[in-house]
């Protein structure tokens, strides 16, 4: 389930405390899936950092998907009649 195909050295200890229930949900999980519970907790966590930074990292785009990102940034704006009144109304977050 990597998402990395390469295998890196495992030259780190990573330790940290948990419930005895969440300890079995763990050992139950990485017996559903076949691995030692350290491969699955390494490989779980890694999947869920690399999803909390995603959207704090570059993109890289193909060349089609930079000509497509391109041309729907020069698409001029559209007036949105409804929005236009919504934000014309006073704010009721600011006191004034």
């Amino acid at each position: 389930m990597s998402t990395d195909t390469t295998q890196p050295k495992k030259d780190q200890r990573f330790e940290f405390r948990t419930s005895t229930a969440d300890r079995e949900l763990f050992a139950r999980a990485a017996d559903a899936v076949g691995t030692p519970i350290s491969t699955f907790a390494n490989e779980q966590l890694r999947i869920a950092a690399l999803r909390v930074l995603a959207d704090r990292t570059e993109f890289v785009l193909s060349p089609v998907e930079a000509a497509l990102w391109d041309e729907m940034c020069e698409r001029p704006a559209r007036d949105l009649p409804d929005v236009r009144a919504l934000l014309a109304q006073p704010s009721t977050f600011v006191d004034e």
